[in-house]
């Protein structure tokens, strides 16, 4: 159970054979009276399968549709907050790394970022919907669903050629000490056009962009997880002064730094501290890969 007594969330580690295409499996329960809800706004992330076992939350991205009503969600890549209205539920969740997205997902990642939709009526998702069987019911304990969605992934797994390439990329990505796409080029040994096109195509965005959601997401992350702290206490040493934190936060997030602080984040908050507890790191983004 969380520190908010609303939210309670298990983390499980995916198996060593899955381990390179998934952040984690999670069960999240939301514990409120009939006709509560609460309000939150996820940030920015990979991409992500959601089950749910009854009242589905409403979700959207700012410029993008609204999902409402649909017992399995599912997103692409995100660089932009997702808004959503939750009340009381049950879900599972399955966070794609790219090289998972590459492996299961196998389209384009850059013709899906930022969208979000009813999975069971998507032709890119709809391969996942028999999970909805296993995993959209709250009589089956934690264990036996998550070992069928396992084994679900086990079956559908199989290599891909740019595992390798995909692998690098993404090791180069979390380093804090890396922001120019020249040098991710250089690391993984990658031509600018090659890495372009990897990138959009089994992350979803280009190098550039990917480097500056990094750089974004480590400072929010410090600040989530001190309440206490100012954005001057947390901010990127990567950032060439305030002025430049505030319009890169503004170009992701859709607010100022402050106006972000003053919304509400009863369910994110209470996720991301436990995920640390548990898992070593508070968002998807900064996951290093298997």
């Amino acid at each position: 159970m969380t520190g908010n007594s609303c939210i309670d969330v298990r983390f499980f580690a995916p198996p060593a054979d899955l381990a390179p295409c998934f952040t984690t499996f999670y069960r999240l329960e939301v514990n409120l009276d009939e006709g509560q809800q609460l309000e939150d706004w996820l940030q920015p992330e990979w991409a992500n399968l959601r089950f749910f076992a009854s009242n589905p939350p409403t979700a959207s991205f700012p410029d993008g549709p609204m999902v409402a009503g649909a017992r399995f969600q599912a997103t692409g890549p995100s660089s932009c907050p997702t808004h959503f209205t939750i009340g009381k539920t049950r879900m599972w969740g399955i966070g794609l790394l790219p090289l998972g997205w590459a492996r299961f997902i196998g389209v384009d990642a850059s013709c899906h970022a930022n969208t979000i939709v009813d999975g069971e009526q998507s032709p890119v998702f709809d391969r996942f919907n028999p999970l909805c069987g296993t995993l959209c019911n709250s009589d089956r304990s934690d264990e036996d669903q998550f070992a069928e969605l396992t084994e679900f992934f086990r079956k559908l797994s199989k290599p891909h050629r740019d595992s390798t390439r995909i692998q690098s990329i993404h090791e180069a990505l979390v380093d804090p000490y890396l922001m120019q796409v020249e040098e991710l080029a250089a690391r993984c040994g990658l031509s600018k056009r090659t890495l372009e096109r990897l990138c959009a195509r089994h992350f979803g965005f280009s190098p550039r962009l990917l480097l500056r959601r990094q750089r974004l997401m480590r400072t929010l992350a410090a600040f989530m997880l001190e309440p206490e702290a100012s954005w001057s206490n947390v901010i990127d040493g990567h950032y060439h002064d305030q002025s430049h934190f505030v319009r890169e936060f503004h170009a992701f997030m859709r607010s100022t730094p402050s106006e972000y602080a003053a919304l509400p984040h009863p369910v994110l908050s209470a996720f991301m501290v436990e995920r640390k507890r548990i898992w070593g790191s508070p968002v998807q983004t900064l996951d290093k890969p298997k």
